[in-house]
């Protein structure tokens, strides 16, 4: 009862805080907050309510504890080996889950429209109020809303009702939600719910698509009426609405264009319509200058103001020209790594981090961009919207994915499905690619779905998995996964052939030449099959590769310095073929008992820093000199190098910026306890988006041992001054210590 009460008086003081309108505009009530909450087997309510919980979240979240908490959490002692999970094969009794919330509204908003929205709940989400069954939805991750005025008593307590099944429930129909590498999917409310109260026409969606380069940018705009069909013959079947879009500045406020259209809204029906805008002074955005528009959007019947709906957007151009992408007409590289959110969900440690804007800005603003990443692929599973908004707000570019991996899906809810996602969040300057399909393919989204969409939104560029050209009518880009070095799982029939040259730059199989000759822009965006625990530990995936590299027993130190020498290796590796469109680490975040692991260490609401996260600051450097020599501490196949012998190699020579950069290279030869063997400098200039290579002769020490061998590159717009690339040599027998140099 107290829980309801406080509650109640909330509501009240926001209701107290909204404009009332005679030709009601919009106000917008915020649901966020404390529920209470319960669970039940059966599809019937609960008598009583036994928890509270906190919107949006997961049910792990509830107070107190749900019951089966232990069963969704589990904390092994040690790492099982296992290549993948079915979602069917479940240890817990799948129940309904309910959320109550009891709000009263002012009578004098009687009159007014009001649609209860739900921007993401998964799975099956069904709402009454006050007793009425008001619908339901299987989407997981777009909005979904629904007109509740009907339902409403004003002047009065209501009781809003939701209902949320389990994902063992959801129909086939639906869009996605397979995963082989979860093993528990848990159910919620995982977005912002509103109450938004408007006039009889409301701007439903609005989706503003920029034109950078002439400065404009058109509006669409999808109008809902809530006027009443025809019911006599005679009566109106639409209303003449007009639409006036704003744009301003969003620091400055500063107006910066203005248009308008009269149209007729089809009655208790969505209508679409487009405004095109010119902008003033025009300011495009980018992840080095994030600028931002807010449009305010009218709708006016008869003159009055019955809708206002705000937005923010960037102008911007994203778009792919032969295997490269352009932004703002400018070639732009992709450095970053893949946030797995879905899969964090079901990591004991998760609690309400992913809701946590400080944390979260820490994760996907400040700590990529201290290691020199300027995107990130939101991989199998979309975000919260607030995600989105400070990745406009600080500049991150995204390359966004649907969860869809194993098929899960009918095309015609596939297509609404997807048709909503571009709706819903294509307003966001930080998304650039729409990623439909995970490691797969399908001819309905790829050959039909994605050219319906692009006509919705022309203004990115769309990703259909392992589809290329053989399979899709226009392949703008492939999604190559290079893990190489791997020692194949127990299912997998090919023998197992350590022959990957670990840090050998020149390195090329069949699949990375076909990759490399395709004409569509080839986006590294998952390699490094070394995952680890936060622990130390391997992962599910991994055991077999830290047994076969550095043999039984390894230590957690051990294994966290081996994962950040074959990552920062695999990384200069993939970014020295210049003809990838970007490269794309795996994984920044994911469950850390899981099948992949992330480079944090120790407790995740710390995120404190692994060593292969330091030395991705290196190995991602905008501008880079990298040896290009194979790894032979850990390559097994490489014999050593004769004492007092010549090594000749060459270092490659990188540049990400649009302008030409030059500075100096120091190789350095380091014996197993830090001495220096040998030191040499030359100079190095590297054109725009270029690559150079510059031969180096290296002589070998007398005495045999474990080497070390060093480059530090300090160039003039390197934003890291001392760039570190590093390769540990044998001479005369293979080392039993090597000199570790540190990448600060």
């Amino acid at each position: 009862m107290e829980i309801k009460m406080k509650n109640t008086l909330l509501l009240l003081a926001l209701l107290l805080l909204c404009p009332i309108f005679t030709e009601a505009q919009r106000s917008t009530i915020n649901l966020n907050g404390t529920w209470e909450f319960d669970r039940t087997e059966k599809a019937f309510p609960p008598i009583k309510f036994r928890h509270s919980i906190p919107v949006p979240g997961l049910i792990h979240l509830a107070d107190p504890r749900i019951d089966d908490y232990e069963i969704w959490f589990k904390k092994p002692d040690k790492v099982e080996a296992k290549h993948s999970h079915g979602v069917y094969d479940i240890d817990y009794t799948p129940k309904y889950n309910w959320y109550r919330r009891n709000i009263s509204i002012d009578e004098q908003l009687a009159g007014q429209e009001f649609t209860l929205r739900i921007k993401k709940s998964q799975y099956v989400t069904q709402v009454y109020v006050n007793g009425i069954d008001i619908g339901s939805s299987m989407e997981c991750y777009t909005p979904i809303e629904f007109p509740i005025t009907h339902a409403l008593k004003f002047g009065a307590e209501n009781e809003i009702l939701i209902k949320v099944g389990d994902r063992f429930w959801l129909p086939p129909q639906a869009a996605g939600s397979t995963d082989k590498e979860k093993e528990h999917y848990l159910p919620g409310i995982w977005d912002d719910v509103e109450l938004i109260a408007s006039g009889k026409v409301r701007a439903s969606n609005t989706l503003f698509i920029p034109d950078a380069a002439q400065g404009r940018v058109k509006a669409k705009i999808r109008l809902r009426s809530f006027y009443p069909q025809q019911l006599m013959y005679g009566d109106p079947k639409s209303d003449e609405v007009r639409v006036k879009v704003e744009l301003f500045e969003k620091n400055s406020g500063r107006k910066s264009g203005e248009g308008s259209i009269t149209l007729e809204a089809r009655r208790e029906h969505f209508t679409e319509t487009e405004i095109d805008l010119e902008i003033s002074d025009p300011h495009t955005w980018s992840p080095d200058d994030p600028f931002l528009y807010t449009a305010k959007s009218t709708v006016l019947i008869d003159g009055q103001a019955v809708d206002v709906r705000t937005d923010v957007f960037g102008l911007r151009d994203f778009e792919r020209r032969g295997k490269y992408f352009y932004l703002n007409g400018e070639k732009v590289l992709l450095r970053g790594t893949n946030i797995t959110l879905q899969r964090f969900f079901e990591d004991p440690d998760c609690g309400n981090l992913a809701w946590d804007r400080d944390w979260v800005k820490k994760l996907i603003i400040d700590d990529a961009k201290a290691v020199n990443w300027n995107a990130m692929r939101i991989c199998v599973g979309i975000v919260p919207d607030f995600w989105y908004d400070l990745a406009d707000e600080y500049g991150m570019m995204f390359q966004n994915e649907w969860n869809y991996w194993q098929t899960h899906g009918w095309d015609e809810q596939v297509k609404t499905e997807y048709t909503n996602w571009v709706w819903s969040d294509g307003n966001h300057p930080s998304i650039i690619i729409w990623d439909a399909i995970n490691e797969n393919w399908d001819d309905y989204i790829g050959n039909t779905l994605i050219p319906e969409l692009r006509k919705l939104d022309p203004s990115r560029t769309w990703d259909a998995g392992y589809m290329t050209a053989s399979q899709m009518g226009l392949d703008e880009m492939d999604e190559p996964h290079p893990y190489e070095g791997r020692v194949p799982l127990e299912f997998e029939k090919e023998e197992i052939v350590m022959s990957y040259p670990l840090g050998d730059l020149d390195y090329r199989n069949d699949k990375n030449i076909a990759s490399i000759e395709s004409g569509s822009a080839q986006l590294v965006n998952e390699y490094g099959w070394v995952w680890l625990w936060r622990d130390g530990q391997p992962s599910k995936l991994t055991t077999q590769v830290y047994d076969y590299y550095l043999g039984d027993g390894s230590t957690a130190e051990q294994n966290r310095w081996f994962q950040a020498y074959w990552l920062q290796c695999e990384t200069e590796w993939l970014r020295g073929i210049r003809a990838h469109a970007g490269v794309l680490a795996f994984t920044h975040l994911t469950n850390n008992y899981g099948y992949t692991g992330d480079w944090y260490i120790n407790k995740i609401k710390d995120l404190e820093s692994g060593p292969t996260l330091a030395w991705f600051r290196h190995a991602f450097a905008p501008s880079a000199v990298f040896i290009n020599h194979p790894d032979e501490r850990y390559m097994k196949q490489f014999p050593p190098h004769e004492p007092g012998s010549q090594l000749l190699f060459t270092l490659k020579a990188i540049n990400d910026f649009g302008e030409d950069e030059s500075g100096m290279a120091t190789i350095t030869l380091y014996d197993d306890q830090g001495k220096i063997s040998s030191v040499q400098t030359l100079e190095v200039s590297i054109a725009p988006f270029g690559e150079k290579h510059y031969p180096v002769l290296l002589e070998l020490p007398a005495q045999a041992g474990g080497y070390t061998l060093v480059s530090v590159f300090e160039g003039k717009l390197n934003p890291v001054k001392k760039q570190i690339s590093r390769r540990y040599i044998n001479v005369g027998s293979k080392g039993s210590e090597y000199y570790e140099v540190l990448p600060d």
